[in-house]
């Protein structure tokens, strides 16, 4: 089982090797986003979009919504332990 956390790209850093900086729940860290980049999505073109970080990796799209709920989530269980 993998578990992907929710981050918006906020800056694509080296379009050559595909590396962004993600914003995850306040937190930046630079990802590959090679996965997510096609001929339709250029790396520039995702720029704001919110994917899913896996071990440094953005592995999909998801939209505003999926994020903030899985967020929320992730905060109750958080809150839990």
């Amino acid at each position: 089982m993998c578990l992907g956390i929710p981050g918006q790209i906020v800056e694509i850093t080296d379009t050559q090797k595909k590396l962004a900086i993600v914003n995850v729940a306040g937190v930046k860290r630079q990802v590959n986003i090679a996965c997510i980049v096609d001929e339709q999505h250029t790396p520039e073109a995702c720029l704001g979009d919110w994917v899913l970080v896996h071990v440094g990796f953005a592995m999909n799209r998801i939209n505003e919504e999926e994020a903030a709920e899985t967020l929320k989530l992730l905060a109750e269980i958080a809150a839990i332990s």
